[in-house]
Formats: structure tokens, sequence, C-alpha cells
């Protein structure tokens, strides 16, 4: 399973949240108005990896039944997934460095592929 349906599967809470092309979400905490404009926003001031700071922090959270891993950044709504045979080992530290690498380009090429919104309490 990926893109979108994973993400349905992962979260389980009542936030909207916005799928970019490398794999990267943003999950907005306080959505407001275009919910892709304010993902974009968010992953642009948030999402490159700048050496020696917090964004090139990471984590690395294991799926079940082989459905690769969660790289978490210095951000909680900001989780880029992994694929099982993407990198190059399956050591933590690899699938993490594997994974800011593509919040980086999710981060500088902006390319939304999906939006989900959730309907707020009735």
């Amino acid at each position: 399973m990926s893109g979108a349906g994973l993400w349905r599967t992962v979260l389980t809470g009542a936030r909207p949240w916005v799928l970019f092309e490398h794999g990267t979400c943003v999950v907005l905490t306080e959505p407001e108005g275009d919910l892709a404009h304010q993902a974009t926003e968010l992953l642009r001031t948030f999402g490159p990896v700048r050496a020696g700071g917090a964004a090139g922090d990471f984590g690395v959270i294991t799926l079940d039944e082989g459905g690769g891993w969660l790289v978490t950044s210095y951000r909680p709504d900001v989780l880029t997934h992994v694929a099982p045979g993407e990198p190059p080992a399956e050591s933590d530290v690899t699938i993490g460095l594997y994974g800011r690498s593509k919040r980086h380009r999710d981060a500088t090429e902006l390319h939304v592929v999906h939006v989900e919104d959730v309907p707020g309490p009735a």
C-alpha cells in the first residue's frame, strides 16, 4: 500500500492532511482556507534540510506488516513515508537519511498530489 491509501491507514485522527509527490505528508493541526496552500507554505518553511540545525533531525517509525517506515522531522506535523525496497539498506540511519532527502525534495519541488479534508465535528 502506498500513497493516500497508506496515509488514511496511518493517520487515524480527525485532522486534514496533504500529500506531496515524494511521500511527505503535512498534517494540518490548525486548518484554514486552502489546505494545499497552507501545507505548501508549511513545507516550504519547515521541510528543507539545513545542515547543523534541527531541520536535519529525524526519527524512524517502523510500520506494521511490511508497510515500510515513517521518517519524522523536527516538526511533528511533517512525516515522510519510505517504502520497503526504497532505501539501499534497512538501518534506521539509512532509512532516516533517505526519508529526509525525500522530504527535502518535496519541500523544494512542492508538488501536491492529494488533499484529505476531514470534516469537523457536527
